[in-house]
């Protein structure tokens, strides 16, 4: 995968950026690097259902893996390679309970010496890119020293590329919801270590939540990866192709979105998934256009009812006049 992919990312989002999610995505933007959920080693190693299944569209895709043995590390990434992912991830920016009584997420900023052995064990196996996404800090290792230390020691074992989360989390006290909200963002915190280390691929998350805002972010850094904002407001991506990656191809309207969605349904309806597992992640597509509340309303209602089809989906869409994107 060549650096210019993660200019532009939309983040890992649990129960959030499944495969019907991506692919969704997929038809707004060409170029967007996509993440899966977090996925943890032992279910992909011991799972019995396949944690890495994907459509061909979907690509740029970098798998997230949440662990901290090295060896189940490697397996994976050899498995993920073999599968055709474009990056491995390694999450070590969760800060919720669960995730650290696995020790993987963000309490393994404490142990960058074994985050380092998980890159190179990564790397040894995987003839992809291997990243890591983690915090500016954790609970009161919170100076630019202790974040300039975990870098320079994971870099070391092979990694060049950093998605940073520009706020420090607190693995007590604070649920994985108010860790996104109540530390304060420090984006020159951010700027800075790609001043110091410009030879390491730097992109930031965090609050981003315009196409403004990403470009202005690019100014300092290598890439911008948006989350919750991306999600709710899916048409964000629309601008991406554009501004950020130079390519001036036309962009389907919205309308146009939902009816290059309706093989794809149709085929996942074939595999017997329930129509609301696609169109839960379409609900934000017409956010701030009249008809937008209706159309929410009609697929929440109807979706997840016996028979649900792609009939249902174009009514729904019958809600939103069609003009122009």
């Amino acid at each position: 995968m060549s650096v210019p992919a993660m200019r532009f990312s939309v983040a890992p989002m649990l129960d959030w950026t499944d495969r019907h999610c991506r692919f969704f995505l997929r038809q707004i933007s060409r170029h967007a690097l996509l993440y899966t959920e977090m996925v943890t080693t032992g279910a992909i190693l011991h799972g019995r259902g396949d944690y890495l299944a994907y459509s061909s569209e979907e690509h740029p895709l970098a798998l997230q893996l949440g662990g901290s043995d090295p060896q189940d590390l490697a397996r994976c990434a050899r498995i993920a390679a073999e599968r055709g992912y474009d990056e491995i991830n390694l999450n070590v920016g969760c800060p919720s309970d669960r995730v650290q009584n696995g020790r993987f997420g963000a309490c393994l900023m404490a142990a960058p010496d074994l985050v380092a052995r998980c890159v190179a064990a990564m790397r040894a196996e995987a003839n992809i890119p291997v990243t890591v996404k983690t915090r500016i800090g954790i609970d009161h290792q919170d100076s630019y020293e202790f974040l300039q230390s975990f870098i320079e020691q994971v870099s070391a074992a092979g990694c060049s590329s950093f998605i940073v989360h520009a706020r420090k989390a607190w693995l007590s006290g604070l649920s994985p919801k108010e860790n996104r909200d109540i530390p304060p963002l420090d984006y020159p915190r951010v700027y800075r270590l790609k001043q110091d280390y410009p030879q390491l691929t730097i992109a930031i998350n965090g609050g981003i939540s315009s196409i403004d805002a990403v470009l202005q972010h690019l100014e300092h850094v290598d890439g911008v990866m948006v989350g919750r904002e991306a999600y709710q407001n899916p048409y964000l991506l629309a601008d991406i192709d554009r501004l950020v990656y130079g390519d001036n191809a036309p962009v389907p309207s919205r309308h146009q979105v939902v009816r290059q969605m309706l093989p794809y349904i149709d085929e996942q309806l074939r595999q017997g998934n329930q129509l609301a597992h696609v169109t839960r992640h379409m609900l934000g597509l017409f956010q701030g256009l009249p008809g937008a509340r209706a159309w929410r309303r009609h697929l929440s209602e109807q979706a997840c009812r016996r028979g649900a089809d792609t009939e249902t989906v174009l009514a729904a869409m019958a809600h939103v006049p069609e003009v122009g994107r």
